[in-house]
């Protein structure tokens, strides 16, 4: 049926498809932003007070990421179906909730209507075959990853691990990359950085990164492969350094204050992953290199 589809569907159906598709996937990725890490600190919690043999943790198990339905943060009450059409109902609503009327968090719409359009820029880019749907998985992963890290500053292993994974397993087709080239850049993404956290570390004492990060890098990496590295970790720079001076000058964000980096490493990864030849041309173009 899909082969069939393939040859009939246009290619703008099938960019709009991954666009609405990106919003169904955006609204489950606000859950697992918001729900994962409180479920990983009761975990935490749990696990250290067993080696500690302290009592057992008497607070509640935070919500599944699947079978407890949405609710209102403020009111607890449990939002219906039309309450949880993706981007639509924070419209209506106009941003409150219908039964406190307390705010709702312009996280939901922003993350809901991001996902969907990095998914059609994905199909835009690989095609509706395999290619995009890994892109895809892909995209949706470094969402959760970076909304994750910029709310809490931690990069869940729960998503790194299984993107430097399935990249790794891709290779074997090979699908982006050849297995030598994303096993050598999984390596050096992850050691790169590590190397520069304790360089940072023992010149200042203090910690300039998380591990989250080079697991992070190295995954992308395992996409990518080495050549992606360098031109990933310029771009993220960048990105950084611009928000972090735009978030500075609004007066969002103390001098001093820890970023999160990466949300900055996961959007030059994935800029990388869809345009990087492109960017490439073009500055081999610009400078005049052949």
């Amino acid at each position: 049926m899909l082969p069939y589809l393939l040859t009939v569907l246009p290619w703008g159906a099938w960019i709009l498809v991954a666009g609405i598709l990106g919003l169904l996937v955006g609204s489950f990725l606000n859950v697992v932003i918001l729900r994962l890490p409180a479920r990983m600190n009761h975990a935490w919690r749990s696990e250290a007070r067993e080696i500690l043999e302290m009592e057992p943790e008497t607070a509640a198990t935070p919500p599944g990421l699947v079978r407890e339905s949405s609710h209102c943060p403020h009111c607890k009450h449990t939002l219906s179906a039309l309450d949880n059409i993706p981007l639509l109902s924070w419209l209506l609503l106009r941003g409150r909730c219908r039964y406190c009327k307390a705010s709702i968090s312009i996280q939901y719409p922003l993350v809901e209507l991001l996902t969907a359009l990095l998914s059609a820029a994905v199909v835009w880019r690989f095609g509706p075959g395999l290619l995009g749907c890994f892109g895809l998985i892909f995209t949706w992963i470094l969402v959760a990853a970076s909304g994750i890290d910029f709310r809490t500053q931690l990069l869940p292993d729960q998503l790194t691990y299984p993107l430097l994974w399935l990249g790794l397993i891709l290779s074997l087709v090979p699908m982006y990359v050849a297995p030598t080239q994303a096993i050598l850049a999984a390596a050096i993404g992850y050691l790169s950085l590590w190397s520069l956290y304790w360089v940072f570390k023992l010149l200042t004492g203090k910690e300039g990164m998380g591990y989250g990060d080079f697991k992070l890098l190295a995954a992308l990496g395992a996409w990518m492969g080495p050549l992606a590295l360098l031109p990933i970790m310029l771009l993220s720079s960048l990105i950084g350094a611009i928000i972090g001076v735009a978030l500075i000058a609004l007066r969002r964000h103390e001098r001093g204050v820890p970023m999160p980096f990466g949300p900055f490493i996961a959007a030059a990864g994935w800029v990388w992953f869809v345009v990087g030849p492109w960017l490439l041309h073009a500055y081999m173009q610009l400078t005049g290199m052949r």
